[in-house]
């Protein structure tokens, strides 16, 4: 394997989500497309030749390493007991998206157990709160924006986005 093929895998790995190939072009300092779609390819085909546990999965121009479908059942066990329930999870969207958020607001929305969320999520460092009359503030740390792999600016917009294509395929269902 190429020292840019080995960055490229190195790109794929440490992100653990689909990339365009500008993007990997971009992380891995090859300004080469063709060389990359070429390298992906290989890649590709060379983790589908083994048997491991790791493939490289493809769509629409977009790649990621991923776990195979096999041993994912051991991964999803190891991440539920790490990482945060879905509940926290939800409650720590509807924050992403009011960013930076009141929480009687959140509460109103998510319900009296969004305490607790809130309290969880501060203590793994996602949100920060800032007193604010009677309630408090809540807002998204850079652990948010590093462990979701986000940019500040861009997370409003992709939200927005996610809700109009929700909101059409809701139209669209109810016609």
């Amino acid at each position: 394997m190429t020292e840019e093929r080995n960055k490229i895998e190195a790109v794929l790995f440490t992100t653990g989500r689909f990339l365009n190939v500008e993007e990997i072009s971009k992380m891995a300092s090859i300004g080469s497309i063709g060389f990359i779609k070429q390298s992906l390819d290989e890649l590709k085909e060379e983790y589908s030749s083994k048997s491991g546990a790791l493939e490289i999965v493809s769509d629409k121009d977009r790649w990621k390493l991923n776990i195979r479908k096999d041993y994912l059942h051991l991964t999803e066990k190891l991440l539920s007991d790490a990482e945060l329930d879905l509940p926290a999870q939800e409650t720590l969207a509807v924050i992403a998206y009011k960013q930076p958020a009141i929480q009687s607001d959140v509460i109103k929305t998510r319900g009296n157990k969004s305490y607790d969320h809130i309290k969880k999520l501060k203590e793994e460092g996602f949100l920060i709160s800032e007193k604010f009359g009677r309630t408090k503030i809540l807002k998204l740390t850079q652990k948010f924006y590093d462990y979701f792999d986000v940019v500040e600016d861009e997370l409003k917009d992709k939200l927005i986005v996610e809700e109009k294509e929700k909101q059409e395929i809701l139209n669209d269902s109810s016609q």
